[in-house]
């Protein structure tokens, strides 16, 4: 029963213009706000780490006005999973898209490192519809969302493979055929799958896959990420630090943290603060969540 009525929920916020689903979203994300829960306890003490130069006063206007993005970052992907991507993803402007055509063209393959930062959904629809792109994919935990999220991220094009030794294979025979593959970077990786590397002065357990293929396959390997803007996202493409594909596991993991940040440091309100980003620690460093 509450399967069939979140699909129902699910189609009615679907059918809501754009701007009424960011207002939706924002009331949610307000809510998360004000209930002080786990949401707004991680974003506070992730950004009491990330920016110990800022007032108290100003991380809290920021933690607010993040809360308020991710409530419509959450909203807004049900629209975007639902219906046509030129309706619901349009982005109004593409900025440094050269990057991305000249990798096309080249054909040394190109990697497309996307944080958690305006709409990442959005970055992987727009480069799948452009080129010949492979994604790791992992089923959502609720059963009933699997066929709408694959149905949508294959929609465009992708190839989706799993997170497992035989996806990474996937990805870099897609890579040595000069496609596109796509990554969510600023994810913890599981042991043994990663290094710790700062991260906004942090250390962050950092996953090595992102410069195992670079350094594999001498791609391209560029950063991309969805402002949400009036009517719709302004997609940008930068040039990732040449670090990124260094063979020591530990340079290349702090280059890639270096990228996430300077993406971040454009819109931070835009970024998904209420992730436990630093949930391990280093051995003999105190825990950063309560819980």
């Amino acid at each position: 029963m509450r399967e069939r009525l979140a699909v129902v929920l699910y189609r009615a916020i679907a059918l809501l213009p754009l701007s009424m689903v960011r207002m939706l979203g924002a009331v949610f994300g307000l809510a998360l706000w004000l209930g002080g829960g786990r949401e707004a306890a991680v974003t506070r003490a992730n950004l009491a780490h990330c920016f110990v130069d800022r007032s108290l006063r100003d991380r809290r206007r920021l933690a607010r006005r993040s809360l308020l993005e991710t409530g419509r970052s959450g909203v807004e992907l049900i629209k975007i999973l639902a219906q046509p991507f030129e309706r619901t993803a349009r982005c109004v402007s593409v900025r440094n898209g050269e990057l991305f055509d000249t990798a096309l063209r080249d054909n040394r393959g190109l990697l497309v490192l996307a944080p958690h930062l305006g709409n990442w959904e959005v970055v992987g629809l727009w480069c799948a519809a452009h080129g010949p792109m492979t994604t790791l994919y992992k089923p959502p935990r609720q059963r009933w969302l699997e066929p709408l999220i694959r149905g949508s991220r294959q929609r465009t094009g992708a190839v989706l493979v799993p997170t497992d030794a035989g996806g990474v294979r996937a990805l870099l025979t897609a890579l040595h055929t000069g496609a596109i593959v796509g990554i969510l970077p600023d994810q913890e990786p599981p042991p043994g799958a990663g290094v710790y590397a700062p991260f906004f002065g942090v250390p962050a357990l950092t996953m090595t896959l992102a410069g195992r293929l670079a350094a594999r396959t001498g791609c391209t390997v560029v950063t991309a990420w969805a402002r949400r803007v009036p009517g719709g996202f302004e997609l940008v493409f930068e040039p990732a630090d040449a670090e990124v594909g260094d063979p020591d596991p530990d340079i290349a993991a702090a280059a890639l943290n270096r990228c996430i940040e300077a993406c971040v440091r454009n819109a931070p309100e835009q970024y998904h603060w209420e992730y436990k980003r630093f949930k391990r620690r280093p051995s003999g460093a105190a825990p950063i969540y309560r819980d």
